[in-house]
């Protein structure tokens, strides 16, 4: 594609992990599927030269050679001869997910990959659909762990667990405003507690920010749960202390992040399109929203002249759930 592919790919995308898959993997499968896609296209026809080629000399009986200029193709650029023209390309991730879980991972290429650093800056929440199974535990709180224990639950009901699931959001919420250091007595407090805009200043645990049932079936149940400064291991540590408050023990079966800030499972590539040409699309379809999301979130703190003009051509572990965290635990 050249040099004027590469010019469209400085941004952010999403794509769709698949469990199973490691991030690093991906990353460099995405890496070499641009790069294809840069040296796949037809070269330029090569730069003429002259050269005096050595021949016979025309209407001579005797055979007598003489030097005659000659066009001839100059193949000093050549893929056939230098290589291919891209053997590299900056390609950053985003909030990663382990190797078990799946769902919306974000990618910057070129210049976006200090987008991704806004991003991070911006403390964006991320909403995950989290299924549990109660019943047993084991001992890296998932289905295919070493098991542990196992326990009855016809005690359980959908009432128990919705109860459960309000002190977790409450707790959260009352830790959410700690770490944002805001005084909620102020006019800017209120006004950006209406917009949603209250975020954690700095690094801090776990918190989240909604969580309820979607699906309630024993022993299988759904979770919907929106949080931040997340690692999928304390996803599932959730499920099982939640276990442990309703009196019975339960693993977690998959962990499934559904959007990553402004990127939903709507604007994901599947793995069979994560080619050169979908991949620029999905820049240019995202560049406007990044931009104002970003500019939103961040204000004064965000330079301006890194973000996508919206005009542009794009050619850790967290403390017990119920308890409030504790000042200054980083994650």
């Amino acid at each position: 594609m050249g040099s004027a592919g590469l010019s469209r790919l400085h941004g952010l995308f999403a794509v769709y992990k698949p469990p199973g898959l490691k991030w690093k993997h991906l990353r460099d499968t995405v890496e070499l599927q641009l790069l294809k896609g840069l040296n796949a296209r037809k070269p330029p026809a090569p730069k003429q030269r002259v050269r005096f080629l050595l021949g016979p000399m025309e209407g001579s009986e005797e055979k007598e050679l003489t030097l005659t200029a000659t066009s001839v193709p100059s193949l000093v650029n050549h893929p056939l001869v230098c290589g291919p023209a891209f053997t590299h390309l900056k390609v950053g991730m985003g909030h990663r997910l382990d190797v078990r879980a799946s769902g919306v991972l974000v990618l910057g290429v070129g210049h976006g990959c200090r987008l991704l650093t806004d991003m991070y800056n911006a403390h964006l929440t991320k909403d995950y659909t989290v299924r549990g199974l109660l019943g047993k535990a084991t001992d890296d709180f998932c289905e295919d762990g070493r098991l542990v224990e196992k326990t009855t639950y016809d005690h359980v009901t959908r009432e128990k667990l919705d109860r459960i699931l309000a002190m977790i959001q409450g707790s959260h919420q009352k830790a959410l405003v700690m770490y944002s250091n805001l005084d909620l007595k102020t006019q800017e407090a209120y006004e950006m507690a209406v917009r949603g805009l209250i975020r954690p200043m700095n690094k801090s645990p776990m918190l989240i920010t909604g969580i309820r049932c979607l699906h309630f079936a024993p022993p299988e149940f759904l979770l919907e749960v929106q949080c931040m400064h997340e690692t999928q291991k304390e996803l599932r540590k959730l499920v099982h202390e939640i276990g442990l408050e309703l009196k019975t023990t339960a693993v977690c079966s998959q962990v499934r992040r559904t959007r990553d800030g402004f990127f939903t499972l709507d604007s994901a590539l599947l793995r069979t399109q994560w080619d050169l040409h979908n991949i620029q699309d999905a820049i240019r379809a995202a560049a406007p929203q990044v931009a104002s999301e970003l500019e939103k979130s961040l204000g004064p703190q965000l330079d301006t002249k890194e973000l996508p003009s919206r005009e542009w051509s794009w050619e850790s572990q967290g403390p017990s759930f119920i308890l409030v965290p504790e000042k200054g635990a980083g994650h």
